[in-house]
């Protein structure tokens, strides 16, 4: 038999697999089978030599990788292609957003985005007591676990203060579900000490929400607004993003021979061919694919005008220990001032070239700087501009190590701050750390609470107790699961250090 038919008879006979992730494993091939977008040899070489990488992507972009459509268009109008009425309460409005999700593709063959909730349900709760919200949430959000089992599903909420924020929460907690990911969108002005402390007691309790600084990111956007989807992606909103390229700065490293060679040669060079890849993803899926030619499109759920490409970077700390190497320098990333500042240079000078730098079908011609999260796979190398895992200093001392990097990365860029279990017993700690963050100019706010069965991956959710059953080949419902399990085995997330909340009230820290 030859590989591929090999390959497909294993995906088939998988006693691990549901048939639903049987049939997803075989579109992948499928699509795998066709012809790459057209690349020339020398990007192709670097794509090949692990330089460049498409995160799985496929070799046909037939679909824009993250998809975010404007859910309020379908709850205003209904939608004549899924011949759905305009709701007319909140059982009809959440019923129809569970119909619109089937019909919103992006990367994972589910959608990353399910909408701004609080502020989509808000409008059809006149009436409704909050036993009869939260009861409708709950079932709502059980179905969302069970019916889209995919940790890259992603929710918003905020930044006001407002009873479905509240429900979501208080339901989140409660179920302790992988999925939906979660984000609060938190805006000093507008949101309550009480409402961001019941999410710093969610993450406390489930790992979740993630905290996102609203000011900077609708700063970064215009008056149509954005979105944090997937992992902690921001994008615009009724666009999302096309692609999502990333390069490997530990490889650009080793391939300099000093600091101005990685910096006036070598990362111009391979940042060039990066680009090359974009544009060639990007020009099949605007120019081949007619993905948009679809009722998404008709109806107005998205605009085609409003897709970026996202340009990802990681292996940061390998690059710049690598180059701290070749100065005969010992401090390493995360930890020494010089290293640390080499890594702004090495961000700021990507920032520029990306903002400098047209692509095509892109929102606003340009594409946007991403610090990615780092996938299954990676190997030696650590996701975005974090620092390696198990070398975390304090956390007051991690979020500055962190901080100037958040200026370069506008379509995102988070860490993982790994909180000892001791939290539960002075939580107050955990806000003010989080508060603190968001006003130092922390983009996003995300934290791990050892010993909690639900943590953290990159941006995705795993539960510790399905893992080990994965490991012990016994399947799992979530799609998200072998991911996790494959991470923890390659890429060492569970030696992240959990680390004590002592200095969150250090002199200067927040100003």
């Amino acid at each position: 038999m030859n590989p591929t038919l090999l390959k497909l008879r294993e995906i088939v006979t998988d006693a691990t697999l549901s048939p639903a992730q049987k049939a997803r494993y075989l579109s992948l091939e499928a699509e795998n089978m066709l012809p790459y977008p057209d690349l020339d040899s020398e990007t192709a070489q670097a794509f090949h030599d692990g330089v460049l990488c498409d995160l799985v992507e496929g070799h046909a972009p037939y679909k824009p990788r993250y998809l975010l459509p404007d859910y309020e268009v379908v709850l205003r109008q209904g939608s004549a292609y899924l011949e759905l009425d305009p709701p007319q309460s909140l059982d009809e409005a959440i019923n129809c957003l569970m119909i619109a999700y089937h019909h919103v593709p992006s990367v994972t063959g589910m959608p990353v985005f399910i909408g701004h909730l609080d502020q989509l349900l808000l409008p059809f709760c006149d009436g409704v007591s909050d036993d009869g919200l939260y009861r409708r949430i709950k079932l709502f959000w059980r179905y969302l676990d069970r019916v889209l089992p995919d940790a890259f599903m992603h929710a918003n909420i905020g930044p006001t203060d407002n009873r479905v924020a509240r429900a979501i929460m208080r339901v989140d907690a409660e179920l302790k579900q992988i999925a939906p990911n979660l984000t609060l969108l938190y805006d000093p002005e507008v949101t309550t000490d009480e409402v961001l402390r019941i999410a710093t007691d969610n993450i406390v309790e489930c790992s979740k929400p993630h905290v996102a600084n609203h000011p900077l990111h609708a700063a970064t956007f215009d008056a149509r607004g954005y979105a944090i989807v997937s992992c902690y992606n921001a994008l615009p909103l009724s666009g999302g993003a096309g692609t999502l390229v990333r390069l490997n700065l530990k490889e650009v490293a080793v391939r300099s021979k000093s600091v101005e060679d990685f910096l006036d040669t070598v990362l111009p060079h391979y940042m060039d061919l990066q680009f090359r890849m974009i544009d060639a993803r990007m020009g099949f899926l605007f120019e081949q694919s007619n993905f948009f030619a679809s009722f998404l499109v008709d109806e107005g759920w998205i605009d085609t005008d409003r897709f970026t490409a996202m340009f990802g970077i990681y292996g940061m700390a390998e690059a710049v220990n690598h180059l701290q190497d070749l100065q005969g320098r010992s401090g390493r990333y995360g930890l020494d001032a010089a290293a640390n500042a080499l890594g702004y240079r090495i961000s700021e000078a990507m920032a520029a070239r990306v903002e400098a730098t047209p692509v095509k079908h892109a929102w606003r011609d340009r594409a946007m700087l991403h610090s990615q999260a780092g996938i299954s796979i990676d190997t030696d190398v650590t996701p975005g501009v974090r620092i390696p895992y198990g070398t975390e200093p304090d956390p007051v001392s991690h979020v500055k190590a962190l901080l100037p990097h958040h200026a370069f990365y506008p379509s995102g860029i988070s860490e993982i701050l790994t909180i000892d279990e001791t939290i539960r017993s002075n939580p107050q700690a955990l806000f003010t750390l989080c508060k603190g963050a968001l006003a130092s100019g922390f983009r996003e706010f995300t934290a791990n609470v050892a010993g909690n069965d639900l943590v953290r991956v990159t941006g995705y959710m795993i539960r510790l107790s399905d893992v080990e059953k994965f490991n012990n080949c016994e399947g799992s419902r979530t799609n998200t699961t072998g991911l996790g399990a494959e991470a923890a085995a390659v890429t060492g997330i569970l030696e992240r250090k959990p680390r004590v909340v002592g200095h969150e009230l250090s002199p200067g820290y927040g100003q």
